[in-house]
């Protein structure tokens, strides 16, 4: 079950919500969200939990005594962002349960800091209205920003495009774009307008501005619409970077159009770095970082060469990007460089190169069976998102000490002059014992 709540790839979990219709937590959708959330003028606190969370199933009880005592004056909502992941990766929730603040603007939450208990839960609630009704006192727009939007078709983050400006910033620049034509007069425009602007405020935090969101008044800039075709509005196009405009085919709804730009994100984003265990900080960051955290134990320099070990990082760097979308860790290290990692995975009693997968979370691993190939990786990594692969609990229930050491220097690897110095003299009285008679073995000599 470690396995399949990770990856979200169990409907039977999914299904098993902490909160029901007779809580007065109200449960949340991305069928309802907009409506409910989104376009209220009442202050919303919101978590997003998954089912298989042991530290959502403790903070059940209490967020249940929260939305109780809150009736009426605050909003209680849970999300199981498991089951609705556009909802999770629409507000970047990247672990449980995670606490969000819908306040004065809803287009930009608040990360909820106080304790997890009930008592604290309400007082960073009544906190938070005491402030929401300060800044309407001074004048501070308050309650839904999205029925407030004005005209034209770009907000915000949306940035308006024309004839002049178009070819430099969309064509000429390094971004991914999506970009609406509109007519100041259609209504489906209308409608669309602030859920674009909303959109495009939460993909340019989620992408770093590396996805973009624009608008064309198709009506004004003739020639920008004649050169793409323009026959209906609004029409939306997508422009990455040496390739031709494509539609856009999805919903208009901002849930709809955040997940087409988070998954063009993704696709043009680089891969995972491929990181070498050198010291407690590499391998802490990355797992705690992700929610999972894929680690190979390599065979030593001397067994391989380095053209050898570069073909097992190269298997690795392929997976990295095959599986990019997932946000996972990548890491590596060479056999007996970190006894204690391998000890407490299992690896050392069946060869190298091993690998093993971890969640920090759970303090869970599964170990590759098959073959340390792309598609053994492949297999390996699938049976685990359909909680199918074998776990077992991290040796120690905590993650192992890590040892400095230097990392590769891309090199084959120099035998140490001593070693070298024993071996040689070893073989020499060997030989010097059969000249002498004392014995007659010279098979380990060969």
């Amino acid at each position: 079950t470690f396995w399949v709540g990770l990856l979200g790839c169990s409907l039977l979990l999914s299904a098993q919500a902490l909160y029901s219709s007779s809580d007065d937590v109200i449960e949340l959708t991305p069928s309802n969200f907009n409506k409910e959330v989104l376009q209220s003028d009442s202050l919303w606190l919101v978590e997003f939990y998954a089912p298989w969370c042991g530290h959502c199933k403790s903070l059940t009880p209490e967020w249940k005594k929260a939305a109780t005592a809150l009736k009426g004056v605050v909003k209680v909502g849970a999300v199981d962002a498991d089951q609705h992941k556009s909802l999770g990766g629409q507000y970047g929730i990247k672990g449980f349960p995670t606490i969000k603040l819908f306040g004065a603007n809803k287009n930009k939450p608040e990360d909820y800091q106080g304790g997890r208990t009930s008592q604290a839960i309400v007082d960073g609630a009544l906190n938070a209205l005491k402030s929401l009704v300060k800044d309407r006192l001074s004048g501070k727009s308050g309650g839904s920003s999205y029925s407030k939007q004005s005209g034209g078709g770009s907000t915000q983050d949306v940035v308006e495009l024309t004839d002049d400006n178009f070819d430099k910033l969309v064509l000429g620049g390094d971004d991914i774009w999506m970009v609406e034509f509109f007519a100041p007069w259609c209504g489906h425009c209308k409608s669309l307008e602030p859920e674009w602007a909303a959109a495009a405020s939460s993909v340019k935090e989620q992408t770093k501005g590396r996805v973009k969101l624009g608008a064309v008044d198709a009506t004004v800039h003739q020639v920008l619409a004649s050169r793409y075709g323009i026959r209906g509005f609004p029409t939306i196009k997508i422009f990455r970077k040496g390739d031709d405009a494509e539609d856009y085919q999805g919903g208009r709804s901002r849930g709809d159009i955040i997940n087409t730009a988070l998954d063009l994100f993704s696709d043009n984003a680089p891969a995972p770095e491929l990181i070498e265990i050198v010291n407690e900080e590499a391998l802490k960051k990355t797992c705690e970082d992700s929610q999972l955290c894929v680690i190979a134990v390599l065979p030593h320099i001397l067994d391989t060469g380095a053209s050898g070990r570069n073909s097992y990082l190269d298997v690795m760097r392929n997976m990295a990007e095959k599986y990019k979308k997932k946000m996972w860790g990548w890491l590596w290290t060479e056999a007996g460089a970190q006894m204690e990692l391998e000890s407490a995975l299992g690896i050392g009693g069946f060869g190298y190169p091993a690998m093993a997968a971890i969640n920090t979370r759970k303090m869970k691993f599964a170990l590759l069976r098959g073959s340390f190939s792309e598609a053994g990786i492949h297999e390996f990594l699938r049976e685990l998102s359909v909680g199918r692969g074998s776990t077992a609990t991290l040796g120690g229930g905590n993650m192992p000490k890590i040892h400095p050491a230097e990392p590769w220097d891309g090199k084959d690897g120099q035998v140490d002059i001593l070693v070298k110095t024993l071996q040689y003299s070893a073989a020499l009285n060997l030989v010097l014992n059969v000249i002498r008679g004392y014995t007659t073995d010279l098979d380990v000599l060969l």
